[in-house]
């Protein structure tokens, strides 16, 4: 597992706050959204802002944002690739 890695999961877990979890406990291929972490639209939203502010990384459309919030590997993936 990469920093970047650790680092996204971090920043997941605490964006929405997702007390029961632990970047150890995330695995990277498990479904984001809709999945068992519970992560819905709203939350989306929330995590492109912080990848904005944080990471300069900008998702502008629907069908961007149903690739790179699949799993946290696809996340991890388009924040290394546009940054």
């Amino acid at each position: 597992m990469t920093d970047l890695t650790t680092e996204l999961k971090q920043r997941v877990i605490d964006t929405l706050d997702l007390i029961d979890l632990t970047p150890e406990t995330m695995d990277v291929q498990a479904q984001l959204v809709g999945g068992a972490f519970g992560i819905d639209s709203i939350d989306v939203l929330e995590l492109v802002i912080m990848l904005e502010q944080d990471y300069g990384v900008s998702i502008d459309t629907k069908e961007l944002g149903e690739q790179v919030f699949r799993t946290i590997e696809s996340l991890v993936r388009y924040v290394e690739e546009n940054t």
